[in-house]
């Protein structure tokens, strides 16, 4: 049988972060296994979903690398399907019609309230003929087990019991005829074809009320596995307070998109003591037994770990790509032409220690930056008058050497000497001549990345 998994979001906010690592886990099990990855957008919630959110949606998995088979797939198109389910739940007398109103509802709930008894609303016209039934609006609902237990067998939770009489005679279809969530979710995964259900275990509960309606309909029940909740540092369910929770704002603080993939797919999931694994393994590696039950703490320092090294190991083309992305959902500057080849000509002493893409940025200030140079106040002290007289004399000397660091290195190590100065001591002055800053990469591989015409000048602008 053919793997087919699904995202469903509900395009009533961003995407969470939490969100992100459902689709994640989903898209890594299909292509795994050579399976399909379905997206399905729960817009059923007409006064919250909006196009934005949507496409907020789509842009994030778009950043994440998470592509989908087909076009994405409307619940709210789906209503009239939905209701034809319910309608054949109904003739099967799986299902009733319900004519309480709102009223009578809450008042059987203070009753119960006030008898201390269940809340879970017992309908009296469960089993009343059509005969009977009154020329007035009503809802369908559907006729759940009133005594034993359900046992639902979970991938990551195991075999997980409901006692019946907890579950309610839900609601099918509104007065209006429109379809509620639990029935259009279940309808959605089997027309789909959804072989395993990959979700957030706050929708363990959902699962036994949607059961009934497989069973009612006599369908095959697709594999679930309930994964726990991102929680932040302090154990808490992730929210603002712990910071960004939202993929659009990972993607604007600049982590590479296979960091995050790297670090959201080890958050909750292992593969023995594996941390760093590219797109290629974790696709071969994940499956539904490495997860773990308990939730899974968020720390940024881990993250930013892994995103270090996936630059590292990132070709400098990939990255250059990237920033670029990165520049335009920040609003910044696009690259021009000439600072495009010169991060590509640098990126090899750039992309070592950079973690995110503005510590990248960082470091390339001296590609970026054009003539004249404007030292910061720290690299500034750097340049005092002694400072400036030895730039002047080193100018001259690399002006005919052949420019190799191996050269460049001698060339710079002998003025310093001839000035009884360490070569440590005459970096400061140079980064401040070169890069305007006080730390920098290697003097040497700047004035590689830089070139011979454009390190003379900068030289001879300091030492003026």
């Amino acid at each position: 049988m053919a793997v087919v998994t699904r995202f469903a979001p509900s395009p009533t906010g961003a995407l969470h972060i939490g969100g992100a690592r459902t689709a994640l886990f989903n898209w890594l099990y299909a292509r795994g296994r050579g399976g399909k990855f379905l997206l399905r957008i729960e817009d059923t919630d007409k006064a919250r979903s909006t196009d934005a959110n949507r496409q907020a949606i789509l842009d994030g998995l778009r950043w994440l690398g998470l592509d989908w088979d087909g076009d994405p797939i409307s619940q709210n198109a789906n209503a009239a399907r939905h209701a034809e389910v319910a309608n054949q739940m109904l003739a099967a007398g799986h299902a009733f019609k319900c004519f309480s109103t709102q009223d009578e509802i809450e008042a059987f709930r203070e009753k119960a309230r006030a008898e201390k008894t269940s809340t879970l609303f017992r309908s009296p016209w469960r089993d009343v003929p059509e005969a009977q039934h009154p020329d007035a609006p009503y809802v369908i609902r559907i006729k759940a087990p009133r005594d034993g237990q359900t046992t639902l067998h979970d991938e990551v939770q195991g075999d997980v019991t409901w006692s019946n009489d907890q579950l309610d005679d839900m609601v099918l279809l509104r007065s209006d005829g429109t379809p509620v969530y639990m029935l259009a979710v279940v309808v959605d995964d089997h027309d789909m074809g959804v072989t395993h259900v990959i979700r957030g275990d706050d929708h363990l509960a959902n699962a036994f009320r949607q059961n009934m309606i497989y069973q009612a309909m006599g369908w095959d029940a697709p594999t679930l596995a309930h994964i726990p909740l991102i929680f932040g540092p302090d154990g808490k369910k992730l929210s603002k307070r712990h910071g960004a929770t939202g993929a659009a704002e990972y993607q604007a603080m600049g982590y590479p998109a296979a960091g995050m993939r790297n670090y959201l797919t080890r958050l909750g999931w292992s593969h023995g003591d594996d941390e760093f694994f590219t797109d290629a393994q974790a696709r071969e590696w994940f499956d539904l037994a490495g997860i773990g039950k308990s939730p899974a703490r968020f720390d940024f320092k881990k993250l930013e770990s892994i995103c270090g090294q996936h630059i590292a190991a990132s070709t400098d083309a990939a990255l250059l790509q990237e920033m670029a992305a990165f520049l335009y959902v920040t609003n910044a500057d696009p690259l021009s032409e000439t600072q495009a080849d010169g991060m590509l000509t640098g990126m090899y002493c750039l992309k070592e220690r950079a973690k995110t893409f503005p510590e990248l940025i960082e470091k390339a200030h001296f590609i970026l930056t054009s003539r004249p140079i404007s030292p910061d106040e720290k690299a500034a002290k750097a340049l005092d008058d002694v400072s400036r007289g030895i730039l002047s004399e080193l100018t001259p000397q690399l002006q005919n050497a052949s420019w190799s660091r191996d050269t460049l290195e001698g060339v710079v190590s002998s003025v310093a000497a001839s000035h009884d100065m360490k070569l440590g001591k005459l970096a400061g002055p140079l980064r401040a001549a070169l890069a305007g800053r006080p730390v920098s990469p290697s003097v040497f591989d700047m004035m590689l990345v830089l070139g011979r015409d454009e390190t003379l000048a900068r030289l001879k602008d300091a030492s003026s």
